[in-house]
């Protein structure tokens, strides 16, 4: 063992590898950071989004609707938006119609978040739309939109991050993690996201699958 440690303690790191700075988050600000409306206007969500989004028991989906928009979101018809549901900046969220939004998911939509038509978003799931620089020793917030492209779904517990494209009718399964683009029908799983198979749709493969 003692051979094994000076053994190790003996490694040296590459020139390039040296750290010629540290982190110093006392350094960090977002003033650059485009929060995209007044703090005022912002204040008036955060107790909106507490007593109707978050206390509130029930779906009342009409009603959230009617307050996104008051907020400065884009809402389509039909949208479903279940209890407890997190959205950070209404006027940075453009949602299609007949959307899903499940219990406790979480759009961090610091830049832009774009949901297409006939998407399902379920239990849990994280857009996240910001990041930090980890090269930078002020931790610089990096901030990228998020588009979810029509009939997409987000599976249950899953992680959405910073410029990601969800292409249209793609899967990104329950509790996987996707960095970069998911292409258009492709069924995605794991941390990161890999490509599994191809997304079907039809009644012969709706009874198929009914009878596994």
């Amino acid at each position: 063992m003692r051979y094994e440690m000076d053994e190790f303690a003996s490694l040296k790191l590459p020139e390039s590898h040296l750290v010629h700075s540290i982190v110093d988050l006392s350094r960090y600000t977002s003033a650059p950071f485009d929060r995209g409306s007044s703090r005022l206007k912002e204040a008036l969500w955060l107790i909106v989004n507490l007593l109707l989004f978050q206390v509130c028991p029930t779906k009342l989906s009409a009603i959230k609707r009617w307050v996104l928009r008051l907020f400065g979101a884009r809402i389509g018809a039909g949208v479903v938006i279940k209890p407890r549901v997190r959205i950070t900046f209404p006027w940075k969220l453009t949602i299609g119609d007949y959307v899903w939004l499940g219990e406790e998911c979480w759009l961090l939509n610091l830049e832009r978040i774009v949901i297409g038509n006939n998407v399902c978003i379920s239990q849990r799931a994280f857009l996240c739309a910001g990041s930090h620089n980890y090269k930078s020793p002020m931790f610089d917030l990096i901030v990228k939109p998020i588009t979810v492209e029509d009939g997409a779904w987000l599976g249950a517990g899953c992680w959405v991050g910073p410029g990601v494209t969800v292409g249209n009718h793609a899967i990104l399964t329950a509790g996987s993690v996707a960095a970069k683009k998911l292409e258009p029908w492709g069924i995605y799983q794991g941390n990161p996201a890999c490509l599994i198979r191809q997304r079907t749709i039809g009644d012969s493969e709706a009874k198929r699958e009914g009878q596994d």
